[in-house]
């Protein structure tokens, strides 16, 4: 064989290998995940000269996909995949019939350029911001005025880079309300599920305004010495689903709320239809689930079960002051296991805390339909503290079928009550005074009422993605 053929062999192998791994080296981006509705459109973020070096900003490309995107609305909607990799980016706004879809490998990291986050106004049912008297940052991944929104992904990662805020939060630096990592408002059909949340500059999931909502699947970690990295916090919302969610926060696990003293009570939209299920919560310095204090619009019927509290301040609080108005009534707790806390059961009428000094004084919170039963504890401190208003007590507490194991160096005093009325039934050790021990056949007279609300009958679908690139 001559050494021209030799050297053509040799050349068409090369070319027939190199055309392998070029075969190879497609890439198939291929999955399923249940959606409430799924899309007819598809996208990856790379398409919008998205770069996930860690250090790129991609504010523009998450923009410009989005705007391109939006144009399907109307035609089958869109989803916006996100690739493994670190998305450096700022604040971003979605569109309606719109899914974002985090890969497993995808971590979202906040920008710490304080030029990426727009300043918006105050929520109008709270007047102010929470941190600073005027407005507020847009939060990471923001919405308003939408339908039909999803933001999934095969436990994809949001990180918010907290640190730098906190700080400047201490240091008294900050302008504006340090930004969330997802906030929803005047909008219906959220599906927020199967994510990672991690350091939060401050409430880390915020529906506010908004109805038909699922919370599914979400894991939130934040220093517990992070300042107000609340879990999640619906507010002002009708029929929401949180359920299979592990938090651990410096502030309250769920915090559900409504407004904020007059301006809470001018707006007046509630916190209604909210099952809470299958949460685990870690917070030493908060609650498990609080309602309040910001409860101005009214909170209602609320159902929670099936709840795991570890080293966490509080299982649940309700928190309201003179001059919030509003109401707390028909909340229902069921099979809550609790491990080293501090309160078991907390309501303070006296958490003070406003918006500003134009309050009603005459404005008293209405407490009422408090229901808890089947809970077990351990290495409690104390029970309960239970303080109502003087002249306007808490009205029908029901505690049945919950025992409490004190801590070696537990309150000599394990209850502690003021201007509240209600019944027991089966509690260990025995409740004051104020809250009788009515016999075991009272034992059910704190159940869940029977029906589901709307929230719990929403099918899901097997949406698909897929895309290929070099």
């Amino acid at each position: 064989m001559s050494l021209q053929v030799v050297l053509a062999l040799l050349v068409v192998a090369f070319i027939s290998f190199r055309g392998a791994e070029s075969r190879k080296a497609r890439i198939l981006d291929s999955f399923e995940y249940s959606a409430i509705n799924c899309r007819a459109h598809s996208a990856s973020l790379t398409d919008f000269g998205g770069v996930g070096d860690g250090t790129t900003s991609n504010t523009k490309a998450f923009k410009d996909a989005i705007d391109h995107l939006s144009q399907f609305s109307s035609d089958g909607g869109s989803q916006l995949f996100v690739p493994a990799g670190k998305w450096l980016t700022g604040s971003f706004s979605l569109t309606s019939h719109f899914t974002l879809y985090l890969h497993k490998d995808a971590v979202l990291l906040a920008s710490q350029d304080m030029q990426e986050w727009p300043v918006m106004k105050p929520l109008p049912s709270y007047g102010r911001g929470r941190d600073a008297a005027a407005g507020r940052y847009s939060s990471l991944i923001f919405g308003t005025n939408l339908t039909d929104v999803i933001i999934t992904g095969n436990n994809g990662t949001i990180d918010g880079q907290g640190a730098f805020w906190w700080q400047n939060f201490h240091k008294g630096k900050l302008k504006y309300t340090r930004p969330y990592l997802i906030e929803i408002m005047f909008s219906d059909t959220i599906q927020i599920s199967n994510l990672t949340l991690l350091n939060s500059p401050s409430w880390n999931v915020h529906p506010v305004y908004s109805r038909d909502i699922l919370v599914q699947g979400i894991t939130i970690i934040a220093p517990i010495s992070s300042p107000n990295t609340d879990g999640i916090n619906p507010d002002s919302c009708t029929n929401t689903k949180i359920e299979d969610c592990y938090i651990v926060s410096g502030d309250d696990c769920v915090a559900v709320k409504s407004g904020w003293d007059e301006y809470g009570i001018a707006f007046g939209m509630p916190t209604k239809q909210l099952v809470i299920r299958r949460l685990t919560c870690i917070s030493p310095y908060s609650a498990t689930i609080a309602l309040g204090s910001e409860m101005s619009g009214g909170i209602e019927d609320v159902r929670a079960e099936d709840i795991t509290a570890i080293h966490t301040e509080s299982g649940v609080r309700i928190k309201t002051a003179v001059g919030r108005g509003g109401y707390v009534k028909d909340i229902y707790v069921k099979r809550m296991t609790m491990h080293t806390m501090k309160w078991v059961f907390w309501m303070t009428g006296n958490y003070g805390s406003h918006a500003d000094k134009n309050y009603d004084p005459n404005a008293l919170p209405l407490i009422q339909g408090i229901n808890y039963r089947d809970m077990v504890a351990d290495n409690v401190t104390m029970a309960a503290r239970l303080e109502g208003i003087a002249g306007d007590p808490f009205k029908e507490i029901c505690i049945s079928n919950v025992t409490i194991g004190l801590a070696p160096k537990a309150k000599k005093v394990p209850w502690t009550c003021t201007e509240i009325e209600g019944m027991t039934s089966g509690v260990s050790p025995r409740p004051c005074d104020l809250l009788p021990d009515q016999g075991p056949e009272k034992i059910t007279s704190c159940d869940f009422p029977p029906e589901n609300i709307p929230i719990d009958l929403v099918q899901f679908k097997m949406c698909s993605f897929g895309m290929s690139y070099m």
